[in-house]
């Protein structure tokens, strides 16, 4: 039954997800491709009325993108669409990255003040503002805190657990109390606990990760050129259109939307909590975090999978992490494994932490009247999901999830397209009637 749901709603997705991202590059005048622009909008500095900086809200960003997708998400679209799915992640990663520039210029126009005197945002808020659509609004934040709350942040602790129990078994039970409890500690803290976590942890675990992915690449540069070739072979593998091409698309879109989130409205709920009024900066800012995240880290895990025997790995009720984690134990060893966990812990904890603040702002929405109680409950929801995410099985977690991510997708491409007016007539957004 969720495997026929699953295929539907990505069939709609993926139609909107190209149409939509292929009509605002044109009108935008492909933004995506200006890279002088995307890297120059990065800055340490912060403004005399601005508490984050654009480097602070890339960090954030990319707490909630790189993931359980980048690794483990990489790994399944490999294990189960084969290497050409790889090349389709790149695609939707491209047309794509369109979206979180547009859905940042549309959370910058019509984002609110709360009584706090602090921005809130997101698609929640254009669709209520600018769509004059409240009720789909809620909607939109409801599919968000069930989404994030429930699923993402679920399927983060079960790949921790996932990825510690290929090192040495410790009971899931265990494992779920402890990140439970590590995930309390930083939550109860508020709003600004989570950025200054995420943007110490962010560049550091990136860093370190592309380090010794280049290095392995590096030093086995001889078979990049044989993985180009089957990437490419594979994705256009028409001999077999049903039972080839289509799961190769099919799965390397999904993965890849799974693994960047463009089209999806999150990272405009997180570049609202700056007070930046440059709306084409922050879009950019947004499409670097997608480039990242994307041709940094993912591209990079699959190159060192696709580097190995990775076909001859039998896998049952998969995550994706175990994968990953033969893939570096391949060329690493037993480092390899404490490696990938220690990436994996940080990794997920990271998106933990954002998937609660993403869910903390659709509360903000739902609520006409935000209390600490009503936030206390949504705090010990968020702790009881690990618990259960972290013993759940990785197979329903994940069907789950890519119902609710072409669910958002759907909405969210929807609303942008209806607003498209919002950008024909912003002089500042580049943007002119196709």
């Amino acid at each position: 039954m969720l495997e026929s749901v699953n295929k539907l709603i990505w069939g709609l997705a993926i139609a909107l997800l190209l149409f939509s991202g292929i009509y605002f590059s044109i009108l935008c005048h492909f933004p995506q491709f200006k890279l002088n622009k995307i890297f120059s909008s990065l800055s340490l500095k912060k403004d005399k009325n601005n508490s984050i900086s654009s480097f602070d809200s890339l960090m954030m960003v990319l707490a909630g993108r790189i993931g359980v997708g980048s690794l483990a998400g990489t790994a399944l679209a490999i294990f189960y669409g084969g290497a050409g799915s790889v090349f389709w992640m790149w695609i939707i990663t491209i047309i794509g990255a369109i979206h979180t520039y547009a859905e940042t210029i549309l959370e910058n126009i019509y984002k609110e003040k709360d009584f706090k005197n602090i921005y809130k945002g997101g698609p929640m808020y254009y669709i209520k503002n600018g769509l004059n659509n409240p009720k789909l609004g809620l909607v939109y934040a409801m599919l968000i805190l069930i989404a994030y709350v429930g699923g993402f942040i679920g399927i983060q602790a079960n790949t921790i657990n996932k990825s510690l129990n290929n090192i040495f078994y410790i009971p899931s039970v265990l494992v779920g109390i402890i990140i439970v409890i590590f995930t309390g500690i930083v939550i109860f803290g508020g709003i600004e606990r989570i950025s200054k976590i995420t943007s110490k942890l962010v560049p550091i675990m990136t860093l370190f990760y592309v380090f010794v992915t280049f290095t392995i690449l590096i030093t086995n540069y001889d078979k990049i050129p044989v993985i180009f070739k089957t990437i490419l072979v594979e994705a256009f593998n028409f001999k077999s259109f049903v039972g080839g091409f289509i799961p190769t698309f099919i799965i390397g879109i999904q993965r890849g939307l799974f693994a960047i989130e463009a089209g999806l409205g999150t990272g405009s709920i997180a570049s609202s909590v700056s007070e930046e009024k440059d709306s084409i900066k922050l879009g950019f800012i947004q499409v670097l975090g997608v480039y990242i995240t994307m041709f940094l880290i993912c591209t990079t895990t699959a190159f060192v999978i696709l580097s190995t025997n990775y076909m001859n790995n039998k896998f049952i009720d998969i995550n994706g992490i175990e994968l990953t984690q033969t893939a570096f134990n391949y060329y690493l060893g037993n480092f390899g494994n404490y490696f990938i966990f220690i990436c994996i812990l940080l990794f997920s904890f990271s998106t933990i932490l954002t998937g609660y603040y993403y869910g903390e702002s659709s509360i903000k929405y739902i609520l006409k009247k935000v209390t600490k109680k009503s936030l206390f409950i949504l705090k010990i929801v968020t702790l009881l999901v690990i618990f259960i995410g972290t013993i759940m099985s990785p197979t329903l977690l994940w069907k789950i999830v890519d119902i609710l991510v072409a669910l958002l997708a759907i909405i969210n491409v929807y609303s942008m397209y209806s607003l498209k007016s919002s950008f024909i007539y912003n002089k500042k957004a580049n943007c002119g009637k196709m």
